[in-house]
């Protein structure tokens, strides 16, 4: 029978409903992972409309798929990475939630630390095995909501589960019944989506837990995990690779609800925050990412630059502080020791600088000529140069100003006698075979050198 949509206002016939396509073999979509070639791209041409939820937000996996990829936090780091992405999600809580393990006692302990602070935001959640002594662990601490890990491509259902689709699905549902009856709110990891049959069997699966939460009363969440991050944002791309058929089916064909769709994935070909935002754009609420983009293999989406991808797609930081992220790479850096690639955006020590003569000619005249925005104001991260054979004397001059903070009738010039001094210095050890940049304690040396009493102002 049509019916009225309360979306679209028009007599609509029922979409049709993907019952189970059980398989006796694999089907691993040759044609698209050939495996012994590069991916293919494919096209259908199948285009959906965007469908921007009303509300969109951050979730955050760094204390566990991040956490996964480096030696362990301990239990008092995890509690400080903790208060700064408190800080940096804002009152309005745009970094929603974070998940813990919590299998050992360090990480119970940070658990119970992070919650004795009161925050409301990020809300506290776990994943676990999917066993009934697991989920009373969990509700035990005191935890409401728990990921269970769901794999749907049959290369893992039939070739590291050993078992067929069906028996794949009703194991799934067991354990999501078990989460249920023990009073947790399941959100149900889809492994591997992107090398799944989306209509034999993540959309019937998806079917039977939008279903299932009905009965329930309780609303089971769906992670839609783009593990080997073969997913595709272009329109018109075939599935099963296709983000916006993935997210645009799941809410046409299974009816889930934006609040209950979540994008995770993976940068293996550079496209993990371009997928993220096309996951938003098409209709998923939630982006799950990790701090600087820590996790499995080449990383998950770095959480810093959902940030900005928020901010872009809104106009506005919604609340969120983004002068945490300078605190939190710092915090890494220095607490932690973990390297941050200096190219890195937003976080790299080199991200705003720029090293070439005519580049940093501009930077004096106008910062914003070759400054992204600005990152004093935003990131508390002043533009700078780094000093090379390129250089030049504009470039030793704006690296001065910067390092001394020096501006209007106080800047140092290019036309300065010492500038000079310093730029022949410079000249002369790339005449004799250097490579590399000259570090900014080596320009700090040179300063003192030529210019003592600017060297007085050192910090």
């Amino acid at each position: 029978m049509p019916w009225l949509s309360p979306k679209t206002n028009l007599l609509e016939k029922e979409t049709t409903r993907y019952t189970l396509q059980d398989v006796d073999e694999p089907y691993l979509y040759r044609d698209i992972f050939p495996y012994t070639e590069v991916p293919k791209v494919v096209f259908n041409h199948r285009r959906v409309d965007m469908d921007m939820p009303e509300e969109i937000w951050i979730t955050d996996t760094s204390f566990r798929d991040g956490q996964q990829s480096l030696a362990p936090y301990s239990a008092e780091q995890m509690v400080e990475i903790f208060k700064l992405l408190h800080r940096l999600g804002g009152p309005k809580g745009k970094i929603r939630q974070t998940e813990f393990f919590v299998y050992s006692e360090k990480d119970r302990r940070a658990i119970e630390k992070c919650m004795e602070l009161g925050y409301e935001f990020p809300e506290i959640t776990t994943w676990i095995r999917a066993t009934r002594q697991d989920f009373d662990l969990v509700k035990s601490i005191g935890i409401k909501e728990t990921g269970i890990l769901v794999s749907c491509s049959d290369y893992h259902i039939f070739k590291k589960l050993n078992m067929s689709r069906g028996e794949a699905m009703g194991h799934y549902l067991s354990i999501v019944a078990a989460a249920l009856e023990a009073g947790l709110r399941p959100r149900c990891h889809f492994e591997d989506v992107t090398r799944a049959d989306f209509y034999g069997f993540v959309v019937p699966f998806a079917n039977a837990l939008m279903d299932m939460g009905r009965d329930a009363g309780v609303p089971v969440k769906l992670r839609i995990c783009d593990t080997m991050g073969f997913g595709i944002p272009y329109p018109g791309v075939s599935l099963p690779r296709s983000i916006p058929g993935i997210i645009a089916g799941l809410k046409t064909y299974s009816g889930v609800p934006s609040a209950q769709l979540e994008w995770h994935g993976h940068n293996d070909f550079y496209k993990a925050v371009t997928n993220a935002g096309t996951a938003w754009l098409y209709g998923a609420a939630a982006v799950n990412c990790s701090l600087l983009g820590i996790g499995e293999r080449t990383g998950n989406i770095p959480l810093e630059a959902m940030v900005f991808e928020y901010a872009s797609l809104r106009g506005s930081f919604d609340g969120m502080d983004p002068t945490v992220i300078t605190e939190i790479a710092e915090y890494f850096e220095k607490e932690i020791g973990y390297k941050i690639p200096p190219m890195t955006p937003f976080v790299g020590r080199y991200f705003n600088q720029t090293r070439a003569g005519i580049h940093a000619d501009g930077m004096m005249k106008d910062e914003e000529i070759y400054n992204i925005f600005d990152t004093g104001r935003i990131l508390h991260r002043t533009a700078g140069v780094s000093v090379n054979s390129t250089s030049g004397l504009a470039g030793i001059a704006y690296w001065i100003n910067c390092r001394l903070k020096l501006s209007g009738a106080d800047a140092v010039k290019k036309s300065d006698p010492f500038v000079a001094e310093i730029k022949a210095c410079v000249d002369a050890q790339y005449v004799n075979g250097r490579q590399t940049v000259i570090s900014d304690e080596e320009m700090c040396d040179l300063l003192r050198r030529f210019a003592p009493d600017k060297a007085a102002l050192l910090d």
